[in-house]
């Protein structure tokens, strides 16, 4: 076994500390078996090659019918007040 050393918040460590305790595992074995878990939900993929993730854009997401200039419009009528260029807004 390799031996490493890792962060974590305060709550989740109280969390995983007591999560522990209610099935008698040690802090090691409860982060063991949530390696385990993770790598069982997310296997790597078989092929080696690496999925890059982009976000939609916009003509996938609905904003049909509006161009860049008219989705702005839209935007900035919808400003929190004293955000905008807009001089009369509260």
């Amino acid at each position: 076994m390799i031996k490493t050393q890792i962060q974590v918040p305060e709550e989740q460590y109280k969390a995983l500390r007591e999560f522990a305790a209610g099935r008698e595992w040690s802090m090691a074995e409860t982060f063991r078996r949530g390696a385990e878990l993770l790598l069982e939900i997310y296997p790597q993929r078989s092929d080696g090659a690496r999925q890059d993730w982009s976000p939609p854009s916009s003509a996938k997401v609905g904003w049909k019918g509006l161009d860049a200039s008219a989705l702005k419009g839209v935007i900035m009528q919808d400003m929190e007040p004293g955000l905008g260029p807009k001089n009369d807004r509260d």
